[in-house]
């Protein structure tokens, strides 16, 4: 799909050229004209590539936001076509949303793990060292490089979370490395075989959240150049 000097059916056939240029100037007409023009290529990124931790509705609302930063950053004097450019900008924000909610579920976890007892309704108590214990076992399993990199950067251990980069000074290693191990290590965790303990004291272990997990690493190992499979 590349662009073109007019649209079908679109009112008042104004070219796309001059779309583009109006939304990048800040024109919210053009701008809603093109998001609902090129609504379709949100639909097929989501029916194409995995959703991650998201619902199909949550990875249709982080599409369309890549959509719209396509349309605001499109430059056709660069040489891709339009459909090409955006399809990767909807991709990349539908896999950025997928991952926040990763660690979202995770952080929440962690908090489980570390909550002071005081904050605790006794009637809660059982439960809460319940789901303390089962995280600590989950995190013991752990390859240690990923066990070093999520327990500093949760605070897992008492003492305060860690940034990425003061993880990466202690490891001696960059601030991105960090990052991808923290990913690495989501992926990992979120793994049925691995999580059903906690996963059942978090009543987070339906069909539905195992093929979330699934589809969360096959398109993590897709993304490093992996093979599928555990």
């Amino acid at each position: 799909m590349r662009i073109h000097s007019r649209a079908v059916g679109d009112p008042g056939c104004i070219p796309e050229a001059t779309l583009f240029r109006k939304a990048q100037a800040g024109c919210p007409d053009s701008l809603n004209r093109l998001m609902a023009r090129h609504d379709g290529l949100v639909h097929a990124v989501v029916r194409r590539h995995g959703l991650g931790a998201l619902s199909f509705v949550e990875a249709l609302h982080a599409g369309r936001q890549g959509l719209w930063r396509a349309i605001l950053h499109y430059d056709p004097k660069r040489g891709p076509a339009f459909s090409t450019y955006a399809w990767l900008c909807i991709r990349r924000q539908i896999w950025g949303a997928a991952q926040a909610q990763a660690r979202f579920e995770f952080s929440g976890m962690a908090y489980w793990a570390v909550i002071p007892h005081a904050e605790v309704d006794p009637a809660a108590e059982q439960e809460v060292r319940a789901v303390r214990q089962a995280l600590r076992q989950l995190m013991e399993r752990l390859p240690e490089r990923l066990r070093i990199v999520m327990v500093a950067r949760y605070g897992l251990d008492g003492r305060p979370a860690t940034t990425y980069a003061k993880i990466g000074a202690a490891l001696g290693v960059t601030k991105q490395r960090i990052c991808q191990l923290h990913t690495e290590a989501l992926v990992w965790l979120r793994q049925p075989a691995h999580s059903q303990l906690l996963r059942s004291l978090l009543d987070r272990h339906t069909v539905a959240d195992y093929q979330a997990a699934d589809e969360l690493a096959q398109r993590w190992l897709q993304r490093r150049g992996g093979r599928r499979g555990h």
